[in-house]
């Protein structure tokens, strides 16, 4: 969450203080502050057992970055060095997966591919996906190749000719041979 988004946040729960202390009902604040029921009898019961400090912001949520700053800053020197000087030589692509290897080689801490995005999207660079094309392609001669090779060996299709389609109905059980499925469909079953 932005900081921004933070202060909004703080400033909505000290709003809801303001109106618990004049004894608004909870659904009546959740209607003015826009916010869910559930929440605002979550704030109340916080501002019942603690004040308004208990509302106050306690921070960013969610688990602290596993690298220091000092092997976070070595982490963006590693990505603007390129992925060729890693051992990807296949393309020059920065992928989510390529830079928790990365990280899990240089650091030996592990981080999945959905935290290595956002620790890029935190160093300010983004995870590229790979085209599957070969950086060598040379499409002038896979135009050729389709205009004079593809027409050779393509197989000719069906030749359009007239053709019917028309609906069925399905024989009723009395005219199916003995041996077909559903032969005796008509008889109960004992």
């Amino acid at each position: 969450m932005t900081p921004a988004g933070r202060l909004r946040r703080e400033s909505v729960r000290m709003k809801a203080a303001e109106l618990f202390e004049q004894q608004v009902r909870p659904s009546e604040v959740a209607g003015l502050l826009r916010v869910s029921v559930k929440s605002v009898y979550q704030w109340r019961r916080l501002w019942h057992d603690g004040g308004r400090e208990a509302l106050a912001s306690l921070g960013p949520s969610g688990s602290r970055c596993r690298l220091s700053p000092r092997c976070l800053q070595k982490l963006a020197e590693y990505l603007e060095q390129g992925p060729a000087a890693h051992g990807w030589v296949e393309d020059q692509v920065w992928t989510a997966s390529r830079v928790a290897t990365l990280i899990g080689r240089k650091f030996h801490i592990s981080y999945s591919v959905s935290g290595a995005t956002r620790l890029m999207h935190r160093l300010g660079f983004s995870p590229q996906v790979p085209a599957r094309r070969v950086a060598e392609r040379d499409e002038q001669a896979v135009t050729v190749w389709k205009e004079a090779t593809w027409t050779e060996v393509k197989k000719p299709g069906r030749p359009a000719q007239a053709t019917s389609a028309s609906r069925t109905k399905q024989a009723s059980p009395g005219s199916r041979p003995g041996d077909a499925p559903g032969a005796g469909a008509d008889t109960p079953r004992s």
